[in-house]
Formats: C-alpha cells, structure tokens, sequence
C-alpha cells in the first residue's frame, strides 16, 4: 500500500479499535475489571481468534498486513507516556526501606516462575506440538521460563492509578518489584535470543547499555529536566516539546539496548523533579496518548494471537498447565518474599496478585520470539492464555482481598460501637 492508501486504512482501523476497546471495557467494568483488561480482551477478539474467524473479508480489509507495523509504532507511543507517569508516581510514594523489600520479592518473581516454566518445557518435549524445528528445546524452555518471570509492569502500573493504589505501601512496592522484575527478565530474554543466534552481542548490549543509561540519566538527565521544568521565561509548549523530545530519547536508547522502549519512560519519569510544573507535564504527555494510542497495542498483539491451536488437547493441556504454574511461581513466590521480608499478610498478599499479572509485556516478548523463529504459533497461543488469565484475575482477586479484610474492621467498629451487654448473677 501507497502512503496515500495507508493513511485512510489506519483512520478506519482507529475507529474500530477505539470504539470497540471501549465497548469491551464498559462490558468488563460491570465485572469489576479496570478498562485496561477491557482493551486487552478486545485486542484479541480483533484479531484472527474472533474477528477474522467470523468476518474473515472484512477483517482483512479493516487489518491489512501493511498496517500492523503503524499499529506497533502508534501503540509505543501509549506505553511511553503511560510509564513516564508511573515512574514519576513512583518516586513520589517510594518510601525508605523499599528498596530492599523489592529487590528479594522481584528475584522470587524471577526464578521461581523461571524454574517452573523451564521444568514444565522439558517435560513436554516429545509430547507436545510447541516446539519449533531446528530449536534448541534448551532455548524453548528458556524462553518459556523468562515468559512467565515478567510482570505486565505497564499494565500493573495502570491498575494501580487506576484504583489509586499509587500512595499505598503495596502500591508502590509492586511497581518498584515490577520494574526491577522486568528489567531482570529483558535482560535474560536478550541471554534467550543471544544463545539461540549463537551471538553475545545483545545480552552484552542490553547489560552494557543500561548501566550506561542510568549513569548519563542520573548524572546529566535530572539536571536537564530540572532546568527544563523551572527556567524561567520557558512557555508551556516549549516546556512540554523538550519534555517529550527527552521522553522519546529515552525510550529509543533503552529499545535499541534490548531492554524496550518503557524501561526508559519509566526512569526518566523517577528522575523528574517533583512539584506542581512537573505534575501538569506528565498530566498533559498522558491526557490524549493513554486513550487513543494504547489500546492500538493490543490490538497488534491481538492480531498475532490464534486460540484455534487449542483444538490439539496436549496444546490445551500445555496452557492450563502453564497457567497454574505460572499463578503459583509469581503469586504464591512474590507473596513467601514480602512476608519473609517481613511485610504485613494483607501487603505480601496484594503484592503477589499485582506481581502474577503478565499482560502487556508477556505479549511483547512473546511477539519478540516470534519474529526470532524460536516459539511456535501453538507455544505463543499458550502463553497468550497465560497473559489472559492471570491479569483477568488480578482485580477480583484483589477485591476479594478487599472484602476479607473488611470484614473483621467493620467487625471491630461495631463491637467498639455496641452496648455493654448486661449479665445475670
């Protein structure tokens, strides 16, 4: 297609995805679910799994293959600015002594799952159709392990502002045991890529190039920020053209290292200076991007997603058994940390239902390994259920937490509240 041609395919494919994500949120949201699941389940159903199964012609017109690739670049933009504004939360609720805390929950997160997913591969060799001809089943198992390590830190990020959770502890230690958790996890997937490619050079870039990151960002960025935010005589677009001009800088470093474009929204966010100016940037970087351009990313995943894999039990057998896996390894292993660090029952619980929802970012690196001919389109199928279901979980679970621990306050209040009763002697 012409650029001429492309422009009104994507008007047209916009429409659609905007007004359908918000359809399938409103329907989501009358079952507790934030509008963030919403657009995830309605990524997939515009993809081949629903909407091309059932109106193959129209789909191939409103979805032409030359679309995807802008779908992609249009939903970066989303997924940048949404983490710019949690890194910038972040900051403002780290408490002292998180730090720590995050770091034992984040490892739990990483290497229980890690094991488990790797274990599960290995005992499937032979028995189910997952694996890709010519791929080492010790990359196959790798890859699984490393997907169902990562947390769906863009997604939790949402979840949590969106039911303003950002101030509370178990808020903010589930974004601090995010970031680092994920950050873990890209680095490994670039070990997974490295070894299946037979090279060093992306683990090599990926380590390399983060450290040089955060230097240059902690040393030089803050400042830069800090100057952009409070020079005086700077308008408010000139203020809000830099920012993003920054914005983008960072996310395009961390994506050429290997660690992805919202690892370095997310730092640039933590290094912004706090106080009202910087509030209304981030205010106005998200107030149009986080409607229009993010649910484009779903889709695109959406539209790589085939469920009609699962007509093959073993397949079938694969999911559920990575589902269950994956459920116990991040939120039963995320939980054991937080309590073993000492952190009350109710946060160690909140923090491992927050941290076992792998979303948005388990669909990016299973789209990685799909385009590096290392996973199956039955293994990505397999993991897209994994994505589904543990963070269609992860509100109702954490309203149940809610309501339990209702009930002995209120409980409580109403003891405290009551009469004396009298007795009989």
């Amino acid at each position: 297609m012409t650029p001429v041609e492309l422009a009104p395919a994507f008007f047209l494919a916009v429409v659609v995805i905007l007004l359908t994500c918000r359809l399938v949120s409103l329907v989501a949201g009358r079952f507790g679910q934030p509008p963030v699941v919403g657009e995830m389940i309605a990524g997939v159903m515009l993809g081949p799994s629903l909407f091309g199964l059932i109106a193959p012609g129209i789909s191939a017109d409103v979805f032409p293959p030359e679309l995807k690739p802008v779908l992609y670049v249009a939903g970066q933009i989303g997924l940048v600015t949404l983490m710019f504004g949690a890194g910038y939360e972040f900051r403002a609720h780290a408490g002292r002594g998180l730090a720590g805390t995050a770091v034992v929950v984040s490892s739990a997160g990483v290497g229980i799952p890690l094991v488990l997913g790797a274990g599960l591969t290995l005992v499937a060799h032979g028995h189910v159709g997952i694996f890709v001809d010519g791929v080492s089943v010790w990359v196959t198992a790798a890859f699984v392990g490393v997907a169902l390590s990562i947390t769906a830190f863009p997604m939790l990020a949402r979840i949590i502002t969106e039911r303003g959770l950002a101030g509370s502890r178990f808020g903010s230690l589930a974004l601090a045991s995010g970031a680092t958790d994920d950050a873990v996890a890209w680095i490994m997937l670039a070990g997974v890529l490295s070894v299946a490619s037979g090279k060093v050079e992306p683990v090599l870039k990926a380590v390399g190039g983060s450290v040089l990151f955060v230097a240059v960002l902690f040393l030089l960025g803050r400042r830069l920020l800090g100057w952009i935010v409070t020079r005086p005589g700077l308008g408010a677009d000139t203020r809000l053209l830099f920012t993003v001009a920054m914005l983008f800088c960072a996310a395009w470093f961390t994506d050429i290292i290997g660690l992805y474009a919202v690892f370095g929204a997310f730092c640039l966010g933590m290094a912004m200076p706090r106080g009202e100016a910087s509030e209304r940037l981030v205010r106005t970087t998200q107030s149009v991007t986080q409607v229009v351009f993010v649910p484009m990313f779903f889709t695109y995943s959406g539209l790589n997603t085939r469920f009609d894999v699962f007509a093959d039990p073993s397949v079938m057998a694969f999911g559920a058994a990575a589902v269950v896996l994956a459920v116990v390894g991040k939120g039963g292993g995320c939980w054991a940390a937080a309590r073993l660090r000492g952190e009350p029952a109710s946060v160690a619980a909140r923090v491992g239902t927050l941290m076992n929802a792998r979303g948005l970012m388990q669909l990016i690196a299973l789209n990685i390994g799909l385009a590096a001919g290392i996973v199956s389109e039955e293994l990505f199928a397999a993991l897209v259920l994994v994505a589904l279901v543990t963070t269609v979980m992860t509100v109702p679970v954490l309203s149940l937490l809610d309501r339990r621990d209702a009930r002995p306050r209120a409980a409580a209040e109403t003891h405290e509240g009551e009469e004396p009763v009298p007795t009989l002697n």
